[in-house]
């Protein structure tokens, strides 16, 4: 699917505040933790309260709430919720704050959420006894297995649309290892869960053979 880059990016930074503030700030207060998940059709929290996206929208119970258009403070009053990031866990975040008007266009979220689903069942397969993390901070759904960080994110400063990446905490060296965390892959080559899985498998193979990189 193709996205125009700054529909793409303004979305991406609508969802990744409603990621901070809307759900994993008021899970923090109410249930010490800031993990959230990803969801059929979105993302949500994995502990009260219970909140989710799905589509364009902010689903808090019964009560059903477009994104687009609307502020954070906005959103979080018609949800019965405070609006608000973590405090004092993180440095890294989304930058927005709670005036600031939600631009969330349908398609956009439709792959960003999409892409998600897809690194979800791809990391499942790969590592089926871990759990994918949605993190908050980074906006980005990753596990970690023997030192290496595996995940999806939905485009940031490094890569601006959605792409897989596996991250060894000791640099390793090689073609393959193409960024200064590791390995990434833009998700439009690597259509399909199998694609996404095949190159995780590869970074856990080339990670286990390559040498470290010293400084």
């Amino acid at each position: 699917m193709t996205v125009d880059p700054e529909i793409l990016g303004t979305t991406r930074r609508s969802l990744h505040g409603v990621a901070e503030l809307l759900l994993a700030g008021p899970q923090y207060r109410e249930s010490a933790t800031i993990r959230l998940r990803v969801l059929d059709g979105g993302f949500g929290t994995v502990r009260a309260p219970e909140l989710r996206v799905a589509g364009t929208e902010l689903v808090a119970g019964d009560r059903v709430i477009p994104l687009n258009g609307a502020t954070y403070g906005e959103l979080a009053a018609a949800a019965g919720i405070e609006a608000g990031a973590p405090q004092d866990l993180y440095k890294d975040g989304c930058g927005v704050g709670t005036q600031e008007t939600l631009g969330v266009d349908a398609g956009a979220a439709a792959h960003i959420e999409e892409c998600l689903a897809r690194g979800h069942d791809a990391m499942v397969r790969f590592a089926p006894d871990v759990t994918p993390v949605l993190w908050p901070e980074h906006f980005d759904l990753s596990i970690t297995l023997d030192e290496v960080n595996y995940g999806i994110s939905p485009g940031d400063s490094y890569l601006g649309e959605p792409y897989a990446y596996a991250g060894p905490w000791e640099p390793r060296q090689g073609a393959f290892w193409n960024a200064s965390f590791g390995a990434a892959r833009p998700v439009r080559l690597l259509p399909g869960t199998t694609a996404l899985h095949a190159f995780f498998m590869e970074a856990r193979d080339r990670a286990a053979r390559a040498p470290a990189r010293r400084p």
